[in-house]
This record gives structure tokens, sequence and C-alpha cells, in this order.
């Protein structure tokens, strides 16, 4: 999904997971900082919003941890 500029449009949400940091690619504006998401039947909190971790990458990202 890309914006009228070519620009990857939307968010990223870093969830952890057994296995290790997932990364998800979300539509809209990231959830705001002590928001609650639900994935599965884990629920995360919203620890902070930052720039994306992947290279190039002008998306907002919302890290998370377990709620």
């Amino acid at each position: 999904m890309s914006d009228e500029n070519g620009t990857r449009a939307g968010h990223l949400l870093f969830l952890w997971s057994p296995n290790g940091w997932q990364l998800h690619e979300r539509d809209g504006d990231p959830p705001d900082v002590g928001s609650t998401v639900q994935e599965g039947d884990r629920t995360f909190r919203i620890s902070k919003v930052g720039p994306s971790p992947l290279p190039g990458d002008r998306r907002p990202c919302a890290f998370t941890q377990l709620a």
C-alpha cells in the first residue's frame, strides 16, 4: 500500500511472541502510547511510537510490551 508519492502508507506494529519479535504492517495511524491492541489471544500495550526499524522505511512503528 503506497500513498500518492509512492511512499508506503500506514504503520508498523512490533509485537513480542514466544518465537521472537514480529513486525506487522497495519493501515492508518499508529495507536497512541499507553493504549492496548489485541493480537490473537494476547493483549499488548503500546510503549512508544518511533521510526520504523527497516532501512529506508518512513512509516512510524508502534513498539509493544505484553499488557
